[in-house]
């Protein structure tokens, strides 16, 4: 009874071990953005996407898992501009299994992928290197700079038509560094060197240019306010000098002669001056300077007569 038992109870651990081999073998999860090519007996039988999925044990077995997400990879490619420099591009390119299904699982991206095609990333690194060393050689240095996102945009249309016959799609080709040969670009760096220089120069010019204007418009501005000035000064002297005359041809004298005085008066009360400051200077005297002065003492001298007439003759003394 004993080794009845035992022997059944083996043949059932044999039987449930054999049964989850079979489960582990028939079903299977596919992850997300992923796709799995199922072979039976060595040829292709189907593809299927992510969730759970069964198979024949022993007969179908998963041939290939393949990713749908968007991969990027790097490239180094050298080239010859037009002006025969030679320069090297670092190309960066993103790219994934085409999603079409086509007519048939034959012609779908996953199919092509994997049965047409087995180092994709090489051979898409070479349709770029063939596409950019054909493009570049049309272009100078300076044109490759200014039209480096143009050049990659064509390649990238050129390429995609290649890879798309292997079931991939090329979402875009940037180029993403030029370098340039040592000598190259030391004689780049000292021309941009020049031309921040020049700028520097022209900017420096620019403010003094701006800042002399600036100095003339007010210089100018303070030479008008000081004529203003001035001929306000001189309006006021010809004023004064109006009005003095007037009070000299009160007194009953010819308009010469009250010329000549108020010319003698003002050569008086400038050497006053010049006496009051104590600064030696030189005088030049009109010449009727004598005529004035002699008319001037006659008219003091007549002021004082007419002075001594009105004064009372003085009281007599009475013994």
């Amino acid at each position: 009874m004993l080794g009845e038992f035992i022997g059944g109870f083996i043949g059932l651990a044999v039987i449930v071990i054999i049964v989850v081999v079979l489960l582990a073998d028939t079903l299977f999860v596919v992850k997300q953005q992923h796709a799995v090519i199922i072979e039976r007996l060595g040829r292709f039988n189907k593809i299927v996407g992510s969730g759970l999925h069964a198979k024949i044990p022993f007969i179908d077995r998963r041939a290939a898992t393949v990713s749908l997400r968007t991969m990027k990879n790097g490239f180094d490619i050298d080239a010859k501009t037009e002006d025969n420099v030679t320069i090297g591009l670092e190309v960066s390119a993103q790219y994934h299994v085409s999603y079409e299904m086509g007519a048939g699982p034959a012609d779908s991206g996953v199919y092509k992928s994997y049965y047409m095609l087995q180092q994709p990333v090489a051979q898409m690194r070479d349709f770029i290197t063939d596409a950019l060393r054909s493009s570049i050689p049309v272009y100078t240095l300076d044109e490759v700079f200014a039209k480096k996102d143009d050049i990659a945009q064509d390649v990238n249309a050129t390429v995609s038509e290649q890879m798309a016959a292997y079931g991939f799609t090329l979402v875009s080709t940037l180029i993403t560094r030029i370098a340039l040969p040592a000598e190259v670009e030391d004689s780049m760096n000292q021309i941009n060197a020049a031309q921040r220089t020049k700028a520097a120069a022209q900017d420096l010019a620019e403010a003094d240019r701006i800042r002399r204007v600036t100095e003339a418009r007010a210089e100018a501005e303070a030479m008008e306010k000081a004529g203003e000035g001035i001929a306000n000064q001189r309006k006021a002297i010809a004023v004064g000098i109006k009005d003095s005359l007037e009070s000299i041809q009160e007194t009953g004298v010819s308009n010469n002669e009250a010329n000549l005085l108020f010319m003698y008066t003002q050569w008086t009360e400038m050497m006053t001056e010049f006496a009051r400051t104590g600064k030696s200077s030189t005088v030049v005297l009109p010449s009727n300077f004598k005529e004035s002065a002699s008319m001037f003492e006659q008219m003091v001298a007549a002021a004082e007569t007419n002075d001594a007439g009105n004064v009372p003759p003085a009281p007599v003394k009475k013994d």
